[in-house]
């Protein structure tokens, strides 16, 4: 296998991988500390990785990422996905919306009402999703809408026999 080494380094480079040394972030100092030892004392991967105390692969994809990034790589980054994860692109969003303002019934289904669950089964049978997902992410994908998503409340019904002709109005 070829030796990987940094380039050669300019004398700004070399200024700012120095001051970097005296950083309060120990990623940062860690990363020059690997450029450094590659760069002016031609060390292996696997000994720069020794002398710093990390593997050789940690030292690898230091180096390709001051390749890749300049002096860049010394800050940390957010090790999140960076595509999108969305269940519901843009259009299935638009489609989604139309698709709670129609009954159940008009697709099939024997219910007047929508439930989270009913609305994630049809968003797939739909085409919406690529794959069946869970209520939840029917719920966070409505209130990222704006639209208010709550359940239909159980009324109490009163123990008193007369209740129901109370609750009529048809006395008083």
């Amino acid at each position: 296998m070829k030796a990987l080494y940094v380039r050669e380094l300019t004398e700004e480079e070399q200024e700012a991988l120095h001051n970097s040394l005296k950083s309060s972030d120990g990623f940062t100092v860690r990363r020059a500390q690997m450029v450094l030892l590659s760069a002016n004392e031609r060390l292996k991967v696997d000994e720069i990785g020794e002398r710093v105390g990390c593997r050789g692969q940690a030292v690898r994809e230091a180096i390709h990422a001051f390749h890749k990034e300049g002096l860049a790589c010394l800050e940390r980054k957010s090790r999140a996905r960076q595509d999108d994860q969305r269940a519901f692109g843009d259009a299935a969003r638009e489609r989604l919306q139309e698709l709670i303002r129609l009954s159940p019934r008009v697709l099939g289904y024997e219910t007047s009402l929508w439930s989270l669950d009913l609305l994630a089964q049809a968003s797939y049978t739909e085409g919406l999703t690529a794959h069946q997902v869970h209520p939840d992410t029917i719920s966070e994908t409505l209130h990222s809408m704006g639209i208010r998503w709550q359940r239909a409340k159980q009324r109490i019904n009163s123990p008193d026999v007369d209740y129901e002709g109370k609750k009529s109005g048809e006395t008083g």
